[in-house]
């Protein structure tokens, strides 16, 4: 059985960009896994889970013209907390 464990709160005051990682779903379909491809990136770390709550006021950016250096074009910016939720077996 999968059950959700905590594994990090990502404190409030820090900018926080949350996006999907796509290469890391693309590879879970081919490979039959379910790894994290949620990604929460500070300016101190990269925290990854398979599900994320912003605990305050949140924006959702689309900038086909101008993606993040990972090649994203969606994410939310945030500067609230953050709760990382990763499955276990």
């Amino acid at each position: 059985m999968i059950g959700m464990t905590l594994i990090t709160y990502v404190k409030e005051g820090l900018k926080k960009i949350i996006h999907i990682n796509q290469h890391k779903i693309k590879s879970n379909r081919k490979h039959g896994k379910t790894e994290s491809c949620i990604t929460v990136k500070t300016y101190k770390s990269n925290d990854y889970g398979h599900e994320v709550y912003v605990k305050g006021p949140c924006k959702v950016v689309y900038s086909p013209n101008k993606p993040k250096s990972c090649g994203a074009e969606v994410w939310i910016e945030t500067t609230a907390e953050v709760e990382v939720m990763e499955w276990k077996a």
